[in-house]
């Protein structure tokens, strides 16, 4: 049980894709995270450093000084790409729908995923949603139930 189609190589923010499981429709889209975090307050260890006690250490060994250089301008320029708006964090939200009636439109999700990174291709947004399923369909499964069993206590959906 997979999502069939993929999240292309550029993304926006509402694009989706959609499997059926088990009579369940999930439907995972992509929402823009709402914190206004820049990337180097998001990660430790974003920015490079020659320290080895240091969360960004670019590791002992020879040419250190010419891959910090590499590790910072990298750095700079994912930085700059993401004040332009050339990539964003996000969220992978899932929803379960049964017969075409909607069970949870946050059955669970994912924030803090970068969309449209420099140089990625986007595949691994697919992946978070196929890791996510699982639980989207427990999710559906069990508001099912209950919704099944309040029909049955109030006597609709009985057989006569």
């Amino acid at each position: 049980m997979n999502f069939t189609t993929h999240f292309q190589t550029f993304v926006c923010e509402g694009d989706s894709l959609t499997c059926e499981v088990a009579g369940f429709e999930v439907t995972a889209r992509i929402v823009r995270d709402d914190c206004p975090d820049a990337p180097n307050e998001r990660q430790e260890g974003f920015w490079p450093s020659l320290y080895k006690d240091a969360p960004g250490f670019i590791g002992p060994g020879n040419n250190f000084r010419q891959r910090f250089a590499q590790a910072q301008a990298r750095a700079e320029a994912v930085m700059e790409a993401w004040r332009k708006d050339e990539w964003f964090y996000c969220g992978i939200v899932l929803s379960i729908s049964f017969e075409g009636v909607l069970l949870d439109d946050n059955a669970v999700s994912l924030w803090g995923i970068e969309a449209n990174y420099p140089e990625s291709d986007n595949a691994y947004l697919t992946d978070v949603a196929n890791e996510l399923l699982p639980e989207a369909l427990d999710t559906g499964r069990v508001v099912l139930a209950r919704l099944t069993s309040r029909a049955a206590a109030l006597g609709h959906g009985a057989s006569p």
